[in-house]
């Protein structure tokens, strides 16, 4: 449920869909590739992955659909080492073809996006520092050529974590567990995303809160 070199013992995950494996995949864990799943995925064969040394004791069972269980979190991951571009400038939401000019110029230069937390007059753009390179300086000058904000600032080394669970959108005050089981380590959040399918919550923060913010939400969700 979590990276072991990060939180003690954690608990082994019973059962999971090969969704949930594709986000937790992708964040950091590292176990088994969702990729290699795509096969078995496509005619919806289970996968179980056994302990080689002990085949007889827990295991975990990957599906394409499972029944809503009493635990909300299926698992926690996350990566360091990401950039946020946040562009501020008003009426942004009446102007046509806005997000797609940011995009676009993120593509010229061969950086794929992550995350897009978007407001009414602003929007961030989160891309991880080594797809970015040497390109930062280059692409926020473009951004400012191109889109004439009001402000933008970039914020490097900024750690994402995905707490990751079907059974999220049915548990009220989830997302509020979640941040005040990060507030009361003092760890201030610069990204709270919430996708639209509601079964995986994004948060940013600083590459040094990393660990203990995984702590956290371990304990609050699993402990």
């Amino acid at each position: 449920m979590a990276d072991p070199r990060i939180v003690e013992q954690p608990r082994h995950i019973d059962e999971l869909t090969y969704k949930e494996l594709r986000e937790l995949s992708y964040m950091g864990a590292t176990v088994l590739h969702d990729e290699a799943v795509f096969p078995v995925r496509e005619v919806g064969i289970p996968i179980e992955i056994r302990n080689t040394n002990e085949p007889t004791g827990p295991f975990t069972r990957i599906v394409a659909q499972r029944k809503q269980s009493d635990r909300v979190v299926t698992g926690i991951a996350g990566r360091k080492d990401f950039v946020l571009f946040q562009i501020e400038k008003d009426l942004m939401n009446k102007m046509i073809g806005f997000g797609r000019r940011v995009l676009q110029i993120f593509e010229s230069y061969g950086v794929s996006i992550d995350h897009i937390p978007t407001g009414i007059d602003n929007m961030s753009v989160v891309a991880r520092a080594d797809n970015l390179r040497d390109k930062t300086e280059a692409i926020l000058d473009e951004l400012k050529r191109v889109l004439e904000p009001d402000s933008i600032e970039v914020f490097p080394d900024l750690a994402i974590i995905a707490t990751v669970g079907i059974g999220m959108i049915h548990c009220v005050g989830f997302a509020g567990r979640l941040c005040a089981a990060v507030a009361q380590e003092g760890i201030n959040l610069r990204v709270i995303d919430l996708g639209a399918s509601e079964d995986n919550m994004i948060i940013g923060l600083e590459n040094r809160h990393f660990e203990t913010a995984i702590r956290a939400i371990y304990r609050e969700f699993v402990s």
